[in-house]
Formats: C-alpha cells, sequence, structure tokens
C-alpha cells in the first residue's frame, strides 16, 4: 500500500469512528503523524540549538514561540525550517499558511500565526505590516462607564471638545469632520451594545469599536489602516494614546 493510500485509509477511519468530516479528520491525523515523527527524531545539532533564539526573538509580532508550542507541538523554529524547505519566501503568504494547513495539520488561525512570525523573522513583512504592503496599528483602553456614554462623548460636539482639546489638532479635525459633517452616519451601535465607526482620514481608513465589560465599563479600540510607513504606524499610535488617555480621564470626572 502505498503512503498516500496508508493515509487516506487512516483518516477515513478516524472520520467514521468521530463522525467528524473528511477535512478535519486529516488535520488530526497529521498532526499525530507529525508529533510521532518528532517523539522519535534525533536531538538537534547544538549549532542549530544555538541559532534558535535568533530566529524565535526576530519573529515579534507574529505567533509567539510559547503559543506555537502549546497549539501546534513544536516551536516557531520547526515551522521556520518547515517553511524555509517550502521555499515560502518566494511562494508568498497564502501559499505558506495553506501549506501548514494541508500539508502538517496545523489550524487556519495558528498557520496564519506561524506564517506572519515567520515573514517577519526573515524580513519579508516588518511589524504593523500587512500582506499588501500597507501598515495598520491600533490602540485600545478600558473607560469606566457603558457604551452608550462613550458614544456620547464622541457624537456630542460639546463634550466631545472638552476631551480632545489638547490633542493632536489633526486628529480633532479629522474626526470632527466624521461625526459633524452632514454626510457623518456617526456610530451604528448594535442591541448588544456593541458599536463602531469608520471614516476617513487623508488617504487612511480609521474604525472605532466599542465594546461592552462587566460593571458598566467598556473597551474602546481603535484601528488605523492604509498606513504608508512605520513612521505613520508611530504617529498614529502616539496620537490616538494621547485622544483615548484624555477621553478616560473626562469619563471619570
Amino acid at each position: 500500500m502505498t503512503r498516500a493510500r496508508a493515509l487516506k485509509k487512516l483518516i477515513r477511519a478516524r472520520a467514521a469512528k468521530t463522525g467528524e468530516r473528511y477535512t478535519a479528520a486529516r488535520r488530526h491525523v497529521l498532526r499525530s503523524l507529525q508529533q510521532s515523527r518528532a517523539a522519535s527524531a534525533q536531538p538537534v545539532s547544538s549549532a542549530a540549538s544555538r541559532s534558535e533564539p535568533t530566529a524565535v526573538a526576530s519573529s515579534k509580532g507574529g505567533l509567539s514561540d510559547a503559543k506555537s508550542r502549546e497549539k501546534t507541538g513544536h516551536g516557531l523554529e520547526h515551522w521556520f525550517d518547515v517553511l524555509d524547505r517550502f521555499d515560502a519566501v518566494q511562494k508568498g503568504h497564502t501559499a505558506a499558511a495553506r501549506h501548514l494547513y494541508d500539508t502538517h495539520g496545523v489550524d487556519g488561525w495558528y498557520a496564519q500565526g506561524i506564517t506572519v512570525a515567520y515573514e517577519r523573522a526573515r524580513g519579508v513583512r516588518a511589524i504593523n505590516q500587512r500582506r499588501d504592503g500597507g501598515y495598520e496599528v491600533s490602540v485600545s483602553k478600558v473607560l469606566p462607564v457603558a457604551t452608550p456614554d462613550v458614544v456620547k462623548a464622541f457624537a456630542e460636539s460639546r463634550r466631545r471638545r472638552k476631551w480632545i482639546a489638547d490633542t493632536d489638532p489633526r486628529l480633532v479635525t479629522a474626526l470632527s469632520s466624521a461625526l459633524d459633517g452632514s454626510a457623518s452616519k456617526g456610530f451604528v451601535v448594535k442591541p448588544n451594545g456593541q458599536a463602531r465607526l469608520r471614516y476617513p482620514w487623508d488617504s487612511t481608513i480609521v474604525e472605532v469599536y466599542l465594546l461592552p465589560k462587566a460593571g458598566d465599563r467598556s473597551s474602546i479600540v481603535v484601528v488605523s489602516k492604509k498606513l504608508g510607513s512605520q513612521a505613520i504606524v508611530d504617529e498614529r499610535r502616539a496620537q490616538w494614546r494621547t485622544a483615548l488617555g484624555a477621553l478616560a480621564a473626562f469619563l471619570r470626572s
């Protein structure tokens, strides 16, 4: 029996036993086989061991080494080697993540995270950079009031001026235009208390998310998208940290 036929037999047997779909059973079987091979493999050389910390440290921003070990049974250095042998830099992000998913049984979410970590370690993608070459950054804050009160602090211009006055004038202008303009749709509020605001700022996009938390609190997340460089990432991060800090202080007063 060929290896392919033997593998299909194992997958079908698991699917029949567990009731899983073929693709789900395949992931579990491949993962089990991969872990079995790893357990019987010889230890890596001391030279390889010395090189691992550099590869892992340079992957900042993707899936962490500890999480990779927890969820896949292998650290990042193992998956980086797998992707090197696959020639992932040349084949691209989608093909690399698909290779981890299809061939090595890594769940989709973690296949994506490992691939991002790999791309950053190999210099293909900078931190905060997306696959299309653009950048984005998010800033978050826990606020001491429920989401309806946060919406009011944004939407009512008199209240907004109290907390936003000392923040970056460019942020003030863009946000005021988004909320006070005749074409403004303001926040879209869901019955569960979640809310979302989306608006353009020059050639970029800003998305504001409000999420209810226990104890009449809420979480605000501001995502700036389509940024042109790491320098703009740093600038937007600083602008919104200042703004959200001012908002939190206003809501506590």
